[in-house]
């Protein structure tokens, strides 16, 4: 019974995913787009920490913090360009 949940919840994971990929292509402005990959990151984490349940690994435990870390970072970045114009400062003389 818990193998059926965790199916479904791994395909939802997947359609929630693949309507933020949407939102990345369709726009229609910078911020959706931000917070949409965002999106795709959470999902991403959560399906893979639901894939790991119903394989009944530990393997998987690394690929949800390096995810985790890069999807911030990321966003992080993605937030400061569409603040600002650019993602490091230039010091000009």
């Amino acid at each position: 019974m818990i193998d059926i949940i965790l199916t479904i919840a791994l395909s939802l994971f997947v359609l929630a995913i693949l309507l933020a990929l949407y939102r990345i292509i369709r726009g229609p402005s910078m911020p959706d787009r931000v917070v949409a990959l965002d999106m795709i990151g959470v999902n991403l984490i959560s399906a893979v920490a639901v894939f790991s349940v119903l394989l009944k690994t530990h393997v998987f435990l690394e690929v949800i913090l390096v995810v985790g870390i890069l999807a911030f970072i990321s966003t992080i970045a993605l937030a400061r360009f569409v603040e600002r114009g650019d993602i490091v400062e230039h010091k000009h003389d």
